[in-house]
This record gives C-alpha cells, sequence and structure tokens, in this order.
C-alpha cells in the first residue's frame, strides 16, 4: 500500500486571510487563473486580491478560463504569465481554472518549451501553486492532475505530469452565490470521485478511509440535492469539505470508467463534467457487483440506497438522460476500448460489449 499527500490543506471560514502567511510564502508575482465571472461574484477573487495587496505582491489576472479548458488557452495564458514574470500561480474557481492554473505553472516554469510538453513525460517541474475551489466538484485542490480539453482529438485528457497543489485554502462561503444547478452537477461529480475510488483496482485501506467518510456525508445531502431542503452555512460546508474529501480519495486511485466514458458526452455534447459522469455511475456499479457485490452493497449503504435500482432511480431524477445515436455508441465503445490506462483502472476484465451494455443503460440511444 502507499500513501502520498503533499499540499498543505486549510478547510474553513475566512481561509484566506486566514493563512495569507502560507499563500504569500509561495512567490513574490503572482499569475491568478480563474474564469470569467464566478470569482469575482462570490468574493474569492476580492479576499485573494486583499492579501496580495496588503503585502504588495504584484500579480496579473487571467480571467478568460473556459468550461472545460483547452490547451490553447493554457498555453495562452503561459505566455501572459511568462511575459509578466510570475514566480507563482493562483488557480481559482471550480475544476477548469484549477486544472489550467496547474498546466499553467507547469509552462511558465518551462519557458524553453511548448504546449506539446503537455502529454510528453519529461522531468520537468513546475511554479508554487495555490488552489482555491469554488465549487463542490472538482477535488482538484488537492490532486495532482489536470485534465484539458484536446480539441485536435475530440476528447478531454490528463496531461502527462503529477501536479499537486502547494497549498489549497476551501472556504464553503464562495459556494453560497452558486446556482443550484451547479451545485448538484459539481456534487454528482464528487459522487463519483468517491464510487470510483472505491470501486478501483488501486483500492485499499487507505483511499477507503477517504471514501467511505465522502460517502457517508454526501448522504446527508441528498435532501438539498433534490430540493427538499433550503441550503445553510452548514450546507455549503458540508458540500465543500465532501468534494476535498473525494479529492484526497481520488489522489490515490484515479478516477475509472465513468469518467472516461463522460468525456465523451461533455465534448460531444455540451454536458456539464460531473453530470455526465453521474451517468455512467449505477451502471458502472451494477457490472462491479457482479465480482465483488460486497463492495458494492458497501457504497450502497453509506449513501443510504437499499438496491441498485434505488440508487439508478436517484440518478436518473436528479440528472436525466443524455442521448446518443447509434453510432456514437459504436464510436464511444471504440475509444474506450483503445484507451489502455482507464481499462487498467478496472479491477476486472471488461469487453467491448460490457463497455456498450454500461452505455446503454447509461443513456438514451436514439
Amino acid at each position: 500500500m502507499h500513501f502520498f499527500a503533499p499540499t498543505n490543506v486549510f478547510i474553513e471560514k475566512n481561509c484566506v486571510e486566514n493563512h495569507k502567511k502560507e499563500l504569500l510564502a509561495l512567490g513574490t508575482r503572482a499569475f491568478i487563473v480563474t474564469g470569467r465571472h464566478s470569482a469575482k461574484i462570490n468574493g474569492s477573487l476580492d479576499d485573494v486580491l486583499s492579501v496580495l495587496k496588503e503585502a504588495s505582491v504584484a500579480c496579473q489576472i487571467f480571467s478568460d478560463i473556459e468550461e472545460n479548458p483547452s490547451v490553447e488557452t493554457v498555453a495562452k495564458a503561459a505566455e501572459i504569465g511568462k511575459e509578466f514574470q510570475a514566480d507563482f500561480v493562483i488557480g481559482i474557481g471550480g475544476g477548469s481554472p484549477l486544472d489550467a492554473a496547474k498546466a499553467i505553472a507547469l509552462l511558465i516554469a518551462n519557458p524553453e518549451e511548448t504546449s506539446d510538453c503537455l502529454y510528453v513525460s519529461k522531468p520537468l517541474k513546475a511554479l508554487p501553486i495555490a488552489a482555491i475551489p469554488t465549487t463542490c466538484g472538482t477535488g482538484s485542490e488537492v490532486t495532482p492532475n489536470a485534465v484539458l480539453t484536446r480539441h485536435a482529438f475530440k476528447t478531454k485528457k490528463s496531461i502527462s505530469y503529477n501536479l499537486y497543489p502547494d497549498l489549497a485554502l476551501v472556504d464553503g462561503r464562495y459556494l453560497s452565490h452558486a446556482s443550484h444547478n451547479l451545485l448538484v452537477n459539481t456534487a454528482v461529480d464528487a459522487l463519483a470521485h468517491l464510487v470510483e475510488s472505491r470501486l478501483h483496482i488501486k483500492s485499499n485501506i487507505y483511499n477507503h478511509m477517504f471514501s467511505e467518510y465522502g460517502l457517508s456525508m454526501w448522504k446527508t445531502l441528498i435532501p438539498y440535492l433534490k430540493g427538499e431542503t433550503q441550503p445553510d452555512e452548514t450546507t455549503y460546508e458540508t458540500l465543500m469539505l465532501t468534494s476535498t474529501v473525494a479529492g484526497m480519495a481520488i489522489a490515490q486511485t484515479g478516477t475509472s470508467l465513468p469518467h472516461a466514458l463522460s468525456y465523451e458526452i461533455t465534448y460531444n455534447h455540451g454536458v456539464p463534467h460531473g453530470k455526465a459522469c453521474g451517468y455512467f455511475l449505477a451502471a458502472y456499479m451494477e457490472d462491479y457487483a457482479k465480482t465483488r457485490p460486497e463492495d458494492v452493497e458497501k457504497v450502497l449503504s453509506l449513501l443510504g440506497f437499499d438496491s441498485l435500482e434505488a440508487s439508478r432511480t436517484f440518478l436518473n431524477g436528479l440528472l436525466g438522460k443524455c442521448q446518443i445515436t447509434a453510432e456514437e455508441l459504436e464510436l464511444y465503445a471504440d475509444n474506450m476500448m483503445a484507451n489502455p490506462s482507464k481499462l487498467s483502472t478496472y479491477p476486472f476484465e471488461i469487453t467491448r460489449d460490457g463497455i456498450i451494455t454500461i452505455l446503454k443503460k447509461s443513456v438514451a440511444i436514439g
């Protein structure tokens, strides 16, 4: 067994102000990576700028990170960061800005490289990275992964480097400005992390601690996610903590088939990432239960479902279904079978017919 968690993590109210010493220790010229709107609305950007201004730390903001950020956007941002001579990077936002920040920190630190290096393993190091999540699904603040859109290949893929943030500042307050729909979609991403980590070839006692604790917390959020209760400060804190714990779980294992299949749905159908992952969870657990039913029963029990069908009904009601064509069904199965790194995360042999079955049970074909 192996356990590795290098990120310095703080989870509390007013986290940025409380731990400005740790943030400022990362460097003297900050390159801030964020999306176009949310960081300004939820107060996270102002919190960071206040700390930097107080310490007279120079900063440059790049706020053009799109949902599912592309290699091209990352390369553009890195050029601006190089010109600014940044010596550390601060990612603020959901998974898109946080993942982009990691790749940007790598490119700035290696000015002789082009974006082609992102998918070629080299002995490269990145600038120090601080991650400040403002959604409740990514877990990127505690994982080494950075998933980018590769338009040339019409898909999403994690870069070839393990880049853990040096510092994670996690504050549930930032969720209070997010829509219910956004929080549902990102919370389902956290659920996928918890399920896929627990049902994974690398699963062991260490990540069980994170995934099982995270699943038990996710259960308490179901009434809110279904729209039965109104959120309060505790709701936001639990959503954020569950997301970070889920990130800690996949940091030990990585994700599995639902994430791999979700990239097709997100890229080709514009479905938000967490929602796309959620489509495949019930069918994934059903296939897994053929060999290890006790593991799936444990997951379902922690979530409060008395059967696999109950979890399927819940997810279908929460997410609905995406429709793909028969031709896309065949293409996505072929693409999955051509992805040995993701297939290897599944503890059991799975055939193309098995992938077809998971697809058919997860999305509508028409």
